[in-house]
């Protein structure tokens, strides 16, 4: 029995605290059936006392979205000198920020698409680029805030300036690139196998595609030309790389093959704490490589520290 001590951080105050909590449950009822000892922490303001008191060995990072996924959590972590897991202080901050990512990904020689940086507020009756084209909230996860203009509306989303609108006032403008929605998750050093993901009853893959059951379909190995799935591999590898993450990481892209079969690709984002269900992305992934969810989350653990 190995009787490392494991606290498993979930839940949290981002939108994505339902995921999170998904994730969690998931995660320490696996490493509790590997032989850890786990303890379940849903993560308050207090987490700072809460860690420094238990003295955990490990912290496994469940959470999702905004002070889990940001830095923030990290450096609580880094400062408590307690062994964590997936990616470092800066790595964190530099993913979550899409534009920021994106520019040092383009650096690194990944295509990405062109966009526009504004304040929320800046939108008026005119398009800030040709449609058709995507607007995101700069520091959001789950597709949160996503809007998509079609080519054919004649004025800008007007919830990007209402008062409903929660998800900051930077948001990227970006073109939007047609095309097949494939994933690749980095394992270490190592790409995984590509996920075509096929949202179904959903025009993209929204939160609803990702996180209701029968919402969208994965489809691993994407059924792509073997040239074109390991040029996918070697740019979510080249993406985990240029961004400095650690543990895993998935990288998401679009694949436009309407008119070619060497047609565009183009990096979107990449994802420091993806998904830790069974069903999820990564683990579904892993396990196409041969790792049991089990195996998986150990390898994870053990590949914890500090200073990443």
């Amino acid at each position: 029995m190995n009787a490392k001590h494991v606290a498993v951080l979930m839940g949290g105050f981002s939108s994505e605290r339902p995921v999170s909590l998904s994730s969690g449950t998931a995660c320490a009822d696996a490493l509790e059936a590997e032989g850890y000892r786990v303890t379940r922490l849903d993560v308050d303001h207090d987490i700072a006392s809460v860690l420094a008191d238990m003295k955990p060995d490990v912290a496994f990072n469940a959470l999702h979205g905004p002070f889990g996924e940001d830095g923030t959590i990290q450096g609580i972590l880094e400062y408590l000198q307690i062994p964590y897991t997936h990616s470092g202080v800066l790595a964190s901050a530099l993913a979550m920020d899409k534009a920021q990512a994106k520019i040092v990904a383009k650096a690194a020689g990944l295509p990405v698409a062109e966009q526009r940086l504004m304040n929320r507020f800046d939108f008026t009756s005119a398009h800030p680029i040709k449609p058709p084209y995507v607007v995101k909230p700069v520091r959001e996860g789950s597709s949160f805030g996503v809007v998509i203009v079609k080519e054919d509306q004649s004025h800008p989303p007007q919830v990007i300036t209402s008062a409903e609108w929660r998800y900051g006032d930077r948001v990227m403008v970006e073109r939007y690139v047609y095309g097949r929605e494939l994933t690749c998750g980095v394992m270490g050093d190592v790409a995984l196998g590509v996920t075509e993901i096929v949202p179904q009853g959903h025009s993209f893959y929204d939160y609803d595609s990702k996180y209701v059951k029968g919402g969208s379909k994965h489809i691993i190995p994407a059924q792509i030309s073997p040239n074109i799935y390991q040029k996918i591999q070697t740019l979510a590898l080249k993406a985990h790389q240029a961004i400095g993450c650690r543990g895993v990481s998935r990288s998401d892209f679009r694949y436009d093959d309407r008119f070619s079969e060497n047609g565009e690709i183009i990096w979107l984002e990449i994802n420091t704490q993806p998904g830790m269900t069974p069903t999820s992305l990564v683990p579904e992934m892993a396990e196409n490589a041969g790792h049991s969810f089990g195996e998986f989350l150990r390898w994870i653990v053990e590949d914890a520290s500090c200073l990443r």
